[in-house]
């Protein structure tokens, strides 16, 4: 089977599934890609370029559009490049976010075309709207939301199915593409993530071992979405409540999702700004970014890991803390309750609540007991649903298959 794989990021949520594809020896995989990538035996890696940048002073509500459409005609040139080479991909799977597979059915119409169905935006009842202290400012904003999903609405005639890593994300695209949709998650390798109980990991002068008591936030960025403004309200009662207790942040200063903050801050200094004076911030330790290979140890070595965010796409850590068999403290939203089953799996919490948070904290901490139960009922979840060998691949290689030997 020839095969063509899509992302601006390559290879971005395919991470697993390129190598599974390569394992078949009669298969033939081609990446597109705009950035740089690691180089994968086997893989054909072929780069595209915009040719231009955005129209000065286009109307900010077509600006991402027209960015998608110039990313398209970048990835339509090299695919007839690619097809002059003779080429014709059987499947074509593709994360259209950035817009590179808006035109590839014009290049190869008998291709088959897979989407990776991340997310569809709503102006109310998701992500939008949800926290009341960053409410939209400007009437408009329920346009500018709608413009976003030009790029979705424009590829729904063209997929022939799509993929979604949760139940939940699949909800959110509108009919009659969502029946298209199949729910299968990027998986996690459960046999690598796992409880290691001798783990141990040296932060400057501190060896810090299971004996510690530690607290772990991770996210790409620490900004509102995923909720370290609640994290961070919740920490003062925690602290003065576990003298011993440590506080593990990984993450970067930007913003992955939603608004900027105000000019020459981040959000991280403006909710560390607002509690510092009320404990020991030399408890409080900011990794910033770290490489994945000191990430799982520091969930291994977590007492209870805290994961919090608006009604949004799923993080990977959250399902790798539930691998690593962490007690797990969460927000009760959306697609958290797909993983997180309060008082079975974890403990839900009101995201707006820091007085919540820091009381069901607490009692984790308190109690071994109760979070050697939550954390191995966790990680049993996590193998049932999300593994990526027994589960995910598998589902994810049927799927590819079915649709390339599909006569719609």
């Amino acid at each position: 089977m020839k095969i063509l794989l899509v992302h601006q990021n390559f290879p971005g949520q395919f991470k697993h599934l390129v190598p599974a594809l390569l394992a078949n020896p009669a298969n033939e995989v081609v990446a597109f890609t705009m950035n740089p990538c690691p180089e994968i035996t086997g893989l054909r890696v072929v780069r595209y370029q915009a040719a231009r940048g955005t129209t000065k002073d286009v109307h900010p509500w077509v600006a991402e559009t027209e960015t998608k459409v110039i990313r398209g005609d970048a990835a339509f040139r090299a695919a007839l490049l690619l097809k002059d080479e003779g080429f014709v991909p059987d499947v074509i799977l593709a994360h259209p976010g950035w817009g590179e597979s808006l035109f590839l059915k014009q290049v190869w119409p008998e291709s088959k075309l897979i989407i990776y169905s991340e997310f569809h935006y709503a102006s109310a009842g998701s992500d939008v709207g949800f926290d009341p202290e960053f409410l939209p400012s400007d009437v408009g904003d329920g346009c500018r939301i709608r413009m976003k999903n030009v790029n979705n609405f424009l590829h729904f005639d063209l997929a022939d199915a799509g993929v979604s890593p949760t139940q939940w994300q699949k909800s959110t695209f509108p009919e009659p593409f969502r029946s298209k949709i199949e729910v299968i998650h990027d998986g996690i390798d459960t046999n690598v993530i796992r409880p290691n109980p001798d783990v141990w990991v040296q932060l400057g002068p501190h060896r810090l071992t299971k004996s510690d008591e530690l607290i772990t936030f991770v996210n790409r960025n620490m900004e509102p979405y995923r909720g370290y403004h609640i994290f961070m309200r919740a920490l003062p009662k925690i602290l003065a409540s576990r003298p011993n207790a440590k506080v593990i942040i990984v993450g970067g200063d930007g913003v992955s999702y939603g608004a900027k903050p105000p000019e020459g801050k981040t959000w991280k200094q403006i909710y560390l700004d607002e509690v510092k004076d009320q404990f020991d911030l030399s408890r409080v330790l900011f990794l910033g970014h770290i490489e994945y290979k000191h990430f799982i140890p520091l969930l291994q070595l977590s007492t209870v890991h805290v994961y919090l965010t608006y009604p949004f796409v799923l993080s990977w850590s959250l399902l790798e803390a539930m691998a690593c068999g962490c007690a797990i403290v969460a927000s009760d939203t959306a697609p958290l309750r797909e993983a997180i089953v309060d008082q079975d799996t974890g403990i839900l919490v009101d995201f707006f609540n820091p007085g919540q948070l820091a009381d069901s904290t607490i009692k984790l901490l308190e109690d071994a007991k109760l979070r050697q139960q939550l954390g191995a009922r966790a990680r049993a979840f996590a193998v049932a649903n999300y593994d990526l060998n027994s589960v995910c691949l598998p589902r994810m290689l049927d799927l590819i298959e079915h649709v390339a030997n599909s006569k719609y």
